[in-house]
């Protein structure tokens, strides 16, 4: 049977940086191969973590795929936001839960895809650049909001939310190996706080199918 916790938001944190660190790496061209140990994807039958703090949203301003500024804030304020940080070059995790979202959000009604914001930030700014950017995204959903710009505001707005960011390297092979927590937060359209925290293990079409409409009426899973 499924069930959703409520935790402690300082648990959530420890909980998310232990269990939702994923290192990918890939080459230079798209699709590359994965870093020495592939971040594993397992589905679960348990829903997304609930808060009893939630976190307020990230002070982000960057660039969206049109190449226009984008304050996530102000953007978003008032709209159920689904906002999941990873890069178009991951080869596992990110494609995948993007996809769970796009699965999920195609079978809810016209009026609630409407009203959902689902925000994807690049860790990986360097090489997704917005037409990348946009270009990826609409393989996923052509409504899905990707953003870019200063690595720095990128990880401070993740860190704020306990996601773990990284800055990408590149190892003596070539390949680009990348950290990032594969978090996705769910922000409440009645306060504009993510009450709900998914970690990539419950990010299945099934799962989602269940708990978003409630996220986007403003009402916990």
């Amino acid at each position: 049977m499924r069930t959703t916790r409520t935790v402690p938001a300082a648990a959530a944190l420890v909980a998310a940086a232990a269990l939702a660190l994923t290192g990918c790496g890939t080459d230079d061209g798209r699709g590359g191969k994965a870093a020495d140990k592939p971040a594993s994807v397992e589905k679960q039958e348990k829903g997304g973590t609930v808060l009893d703090q939630p976190f307020d949203k990230p002070d982000l301003t960057l660039t969206d795929t049109h190449g226009e500024k984008y304050d996530f804030i102000e953007e978003t304020k008032g709209h159920p936001t689904l906002l999941y940080f990873g890069y178009t070059n991951c080869p596992d995790v990110c494609p995948l839960t993007m996809s769970n979202i796009a699965v999920a959000k195609s079978k809810l009604s016209k009026e609630k895809q409407k009203k959902l914001r689902v925000v994807f930030v690049t860790t990986d700014p360097k090489r997704d650049t917005p037409k990348e950017l946009g270009k990826w995204l609409r393989g996923q959903d052509p409504s899905f909001i990707g953003l870019t710009g200063d690595f720095d505001s990128i990880q401070a707005g993740a860190r704020s939310l306990g996601v773990s960011v990284e800055p990408s390297y590149k190892k003596k092979n070539g390949d680009i190996v990348s950290t990032h927590g594969a978090q996705v937060l769910a922000f409440s359209p009645k306060d504009d706080k993510a009450h709900v925290l998914y970690t990539e293990g419950n990010t299945d079409p099934k799962i989602l199918d269940k708990e978003l409409p409630k996220i986007i009426k403003g009402e916990n899973p």
